[in-house]
């Protein structure tokens, strides 16, 4: 029988009673938590505040979605799968399957807007227009969903992988546990263990190859956390900066569904990506590197060049042991 792909959007059927994954109605007694019992546990995240996009605040554990018993076990094998992976670090986190890092960050962040519209829908219903959401992310969020259900259906990306994905060695402290996402632009890190992990969701590679130079030189060293952050801020400015929406063919046969990805220039000669404008850039590192204290007056001292604790002034890669900062 040919398998058949849910979409919660057509309908918007974001309540408690249909599977978050298949639509099922016969879902578990207990709601699955968006980040793992092996986390949660581990990372004390019962008792971490989680701040949604309302300004509410939630602890990671409050994050949860209705699931039926088979999408669960599905799920919960995936888990067991990262979970040996992540907590044995960076040497097996870089040899695991590339498409389980992807779904497995796909059904966090996926679970995370879940609960976002969620409120969003009973903040929105004691209004007369009711709940509205722009097309461009009932579509980007719509396609990730469908990319997620892989967990369930035999899908095939077809010729391409529709994420960027950075693995870094980073000398963390014991048990950091630093989240981070923009669902806007479907972006996510996350530093545990000795490893970041740093992922752009839906942009078929993009992301990668605009900081490829930056990659050829970082790649296989380890960084202290303030270079890996620094990291992140290049990549989830250049994810805004991303002016793509990317589409995607879907064709079902008797055994796999097959996702192929149109060429994101389409039919405009504008780049890909928009300018880079240095200002704005620090004010993203500035919030990045909020623990470490620095300012955007000392981040955008020198406007054409801002504060990086990766490169030096020739651009060349600074070890780092070489940084005097804390962890």
């Amino acid at each position: 029988m040919q398998a058949k792909l849910y979409h919660p959007f057509n309908k918007m059927q974001f309540d408690d009673v249909h599977c978050f994954l298949t639509g099922e109605n016969n879902v578990i007694e207990n709601k699955l938590p968006v980040f793992a019992d092996w986390l949660s546990e581990k990372y004390h995240l019962k008792d971490m505040p989680f701040k949604m996009l309302d300004e509410s605040m939630k602890t990671y554990a409050d994050i949860k979605i209705p699931c039926s018993q088979t999408s669960a076990d599905q799920i919960n094998n995936l888990e067991e799968k990262i979970e040996q992976a992540f907590e044995n670090g960076y040497e097996a986190v870089v040899k695991l399957d590339k498409g389980l890092i992807f779904i497995w960050v796909a059904k966090t962040v996926y679970g995370v807007i879940f609960n976002e519209i969620q409120s969003a829908i009973k903040q929105q219903n004691t209004f007369a227009e009711g709940f509205n959401m722009s097309q461009g992310l009932i579509h980007k969020f719509g396609m990730l969903h469908t990319m997620l259900q892989k967990v369930n259906l035999p899908i095939v990306f077809d010729g391409f992988m529709p994420y960027s994905l950075f693995i870094v060695k980073v000398n963390n402290t014991e048990n950091e546990f630093a989240y981070r996402d923009e669902i806007n632009t479907l972006s996510f890190s996350l530093r545990m263990k000795d490893f970041g992990l740093l992922i752009n969701l839906q942009d078929n590679g993009a992301n990668k190859v605009y900081h490829q130079e930056i990659w050829d030189k970082i790649k296989g060293k380890t960084l202290h956390p303030i270079q890996f952050e620094e990291l992140c801020a290049k990549v989830f400015y250049s994810a805004y900066l991303f002016n793509r929406l990317p589409e995607y063919h879907i064709i079902p046969t008797e055994s796999e569904i097959f996702i192929e990805a149109m060429p994101l220039r389409g039919m405009s000669s504008k780049p890909i990506f928009d300018d880079w404008q240095f200002k704005t850039y620090g004010q993203v590192v500035e919030n990045f590197w909020k623990r470490w204290g620095f300012l955007l007056l000392e981040i955008i001292k020198n406007p054409e060049k801002p504060m990086s604790f990766l490169f030096d002034e020739n651009d060349g890669f600074v070890p780092a042991d070489q940084i005097g900062l804390p962890l």
